[in-house]
């Protein structure tokens, strides 16, 4: 109740009708209390007193009956009919839409033909035939006011039931031995709540203004009883020479409808995590940028990333999903993100074409040049030529990407059209040669079909090939072998190996299968929490990983280890996006961890010699090697004997991390005048020579 109240009243416009309603509300139950004239006082000698007046406060009707007595009282019924209707309507329709849905289609059939029936006619005349039937009066205005709503709910209910009955928690449950009537109450309902929620909050305020249309009309509420419609009735004849008496009810019922229609949006938003989240809410078709610096490039790569920030907003605060993001991508290169799920891979690839959806995302800091082109700041026109013909996107799941309702002819010519002109005749040549280039046995044929009439790697390659269409530069593939089976998989990798070849072109290619890096990359990004944790030529990674969360994901993957040892999971869970952090993000779930990995300000530094990998771990020489040697550190480190096979050593059987004693022997170092023994510069190039093969990089800096 506490989350429902706080996501509630985030919603201002919400709160703003909760107000009014509450208001209202508490005036029509307090009415029998208050000190006001009879409703049905009649006074003639008062009629069409103006408001303001110190006996009448808002005047007096045509038979100098008290307006505001006479609205209070009328306010208090319509509210009370127009709730009733709604929760009769409500109960009946969803009932009928459930059941329709889910039991047999002879049920289906008869309920909705019934309902068909009842929408067949205008809602407002079928309203009128039945209180003319059943005679004028408040209870059968109410009557037929639910039943011509009933369709509403039922229609609305029933589509959203038919699109859960295949959802894969419903067949879970319906696996788990659920009853029928289980799977409605557990699974069905809670998930429609909302719609029927919305469709109540409209309904209701429909339902007062029918109800209001009825007694106007003389069919409702009869003399002397008032009610909104009934007032407004009485006041059309004095609308001009004494407006008061209809301005009056129709401000009130404005009231009554706005804030029942705000208020029912806040409670719909507050229960669908999803809206409260910003991932049904209508998204821009650009990233925001709210950066406050614009970085420079700074080399002549296709692709430079340089600090780029990505942020969400939850629950009105800013997580960054991405941070601090640096990639560099050459001519004719590949480089590979990989990572757990949730490690902000996808998010990064959107992020350098501006596609994270805005709400929730934004993109806070950083930069994105492509070419000569910084790609954040610019216009959705100028940005939009990029998309698709500079740069191209293979999406993870083909099924959803493609177009269930075009043929694979008609989408293909289509990726071909936005971006260029040519002819029919063209065209097709072109979308039949593309079929081919990716492999497609009997591309002819193939043109004809729709997305469901393939398999799943005949549609992976269609996506290849309308990301292919206008020749990008360079190739964006968001783990476009994930839901193939392995046969599927080595064929996608050769196409995209060939395409490499004979286009030139530059792969940012993401993917959770280090095997399938190893064939196709020519660097490796290891992402970690939004972060790069570390980077470099994919050989040097896959053969001598630097960086603890790296080692750990190569022993998930029997290729990488040993033939006889299991492959071992990392222990413990990625953070969420909206876990506070501190320092090394990795700590929870790192072996060699230190109480110094919590400190949050950690930077980068280059030790050695180029082509090694960019370690963002705190790695620590473990005392042991001092105490083997039986040396003072500063006196160990200065002996040339001992500091290559020490060093060797250490690198060899992953002796270094957050080293036992570390404290203790740097303490003596300061003592004797150094700050840190590692960036003393008689040492360092001794331990680290630049034309030597150890390669380490790592963070010196003192906390």
């Amino acid at each position: 109740m506490k989350n429902f109240l706080i996501k509630f009243t985030r919603n201002r416009l919400a709160v703003f009708g909760g107000l009014i309603i509450l208001s209202i509300v508490i005036l029509s139950i307090t009415v029998p209390l208050l000190k006001l004239l009879p409703p049905n006082e009649v006074n003639t000698a008062r009629r069409f007193v103006l408001p303001l007046d110190e006996i009448n406060y808002l005047g007096a009707d045509h038979l100098g009956r008290d307006m505001l007595s006479r609205l209070l009282w009328g306010t208090r019924l319509s509210l009370a009919v127009g709730f009733v209707a709604a929760i009769i309507a409500a109960l009946i329709g969803t009932i009928i839409g459930i059941t329709a849905a889910y039991f047999s289609k002879g049920i289906d059939n008869l309920l909705m033909r019934s309902i068909d029936i009842l929408m067949a006619f205008p809602y407002v005349l079928l309203a009128l035939a039945i209180v003319a039937i059943l005679g004028p009066s408040l209870l059968n205005a109410l009557i037929a006011v639910a039943i011509v709503n009933i369709p509403f709910f039922a229609r609305n209910v029933r589509g959203a039931t038919l699109s859960l009955l295949n959802a894969d928690f419903v067949q879970a449950a319906r696996l788990s031995g659920r009853s029928d009537i289980g799977i409605l109450v557990h699974e069905i309902i809670p998930n429609i709540i909302s719609i029927v929620i919305v469709t109540f909050s409209s309904t209701l305020g429909w339902m007062i203004l029918e109800t209001a249309g009825l007694s106007f009309l003389g069919l409702g509420s009869q003399p002397p009883q008032a009610d909104l419609g009934s007032m407004l009735g009485e006041g059309r004849a004095a609308l001009i020479t004494h407006p008061h008496t209809s301005i009056i009810p129709g401000v009130m019922i404005l009231l009554i409808v706005m804030g029942i229609n705000l208020f029912g949006d806040g409670i719909r938003d507050a229960l669908d995590p999803r809206l409260s989240q910003g991932l049904l809410v209508r998204s821009s078709p650009k990233t925001t940028d709210e950066r406050k610096k614009i970085l420079d490039k700074r080399s002549t790569s296709l692709l430079e990333v340089n600090s780029l920030t990505t942020e969400f907003t939850i629950f009105n605060k800013q997580y960054a999903a991405v941070s601090k993001l640096d990639l560099d991508i050459q001519k004719g290169e590949c480089l590979a993100l990989v990572g757990e799920s949730g490690s902000g891979k996808s998010v990064s690839a959107l992020s350098l074409l501006g596609l994270v959806p805005s709400p929730p995302g934004k993109i806070t800091n950083g930069s994105v040049w492509f070419s000569d082109k910084e790609l954040v700041g610019l216009k959705l026109k100028d940005i939009q030529k990029i998309r698709g013909k500079k740069i191209a996107f293979i999406f993870q799941d083909p099924t959803s990407s493609l177009h269930p309702l075009m043929t694979i002819g008609a989408q293909v010519g289509e990726a071909i059209l936005l971006h260029q002109q040519c002819s029919k005749k063209a065209l097709y040549e072109r979308c039949l040669s593309l079929l081919k280039e990716v492999k497609i046995s009997l591309p002819e044929r193939v043109l004809q079909c729709y997305p469901h009439q393939l398999s799943g790697g005949m549609r992976q390659r269609v996506g290849i090939a309308m990301a292919l269409a206008n020749s990008p530069d360079l190739l964006i593939a968001d783990e476009p072998t994930t839901a193939l089976d392995v046969t599927v998989q080595a064929q996608i990798i050769k196409i995209l190996i060939s395409l490499k070849k004979s286009r030139g072109l530059s792969l940012l290619f993401i993917s959770h299968d280090l095997n399938v890096v190893s064939q196709l990359s020519d660097k490796i990004g290891v992402m970690y929490s939004g972060e790069i944790v570390e980077s470099g030529a994919t050989s040097v990674i896959l053969r001598d990983p630097k960086h603890p969360y790296t080692k750990a994901l190569l022993a998930c993957s029997p290729s990488f280890k040993n033939n006889n040892k299991l492959p071992s999971a990392i222990p413990g869970q990625p953070p969420q996006l909206i876990d506070e952090r501190n320092g090394c993000n990795f700590y929870q779930r790192c072996p060699i961890h230190s109480k110094k990995c919590l400190k949050s300000s950690i930077k980068n530094k280059k030790i050695g010699v180029a082509g090694g990998s960019l370690d963002k771990s705190w790695l620590f020489l473990r005392a042991y090697a001092i105490k083997k040697y039986e040396k003072d550190p500063l006196t160990f480190f200065k002996t040339s004997f001992a500091a290559p096979p020490l060093i060797n050593g250490l690198l060899r059987n992953n002796q270094l991390d957050a080293g036992y004693n570390y404290w203790n022997y740097t303490a003596r170092l300061e003592a004797l005048g150094y700050e840190e023994f590692l960036t003393l510069k008689d040492i360092l190039p001794f331990l680290f020579p630049e034309n030597g093969t150890v390669v380490f990089y790592g963070r010196w800096e003192s906390c």
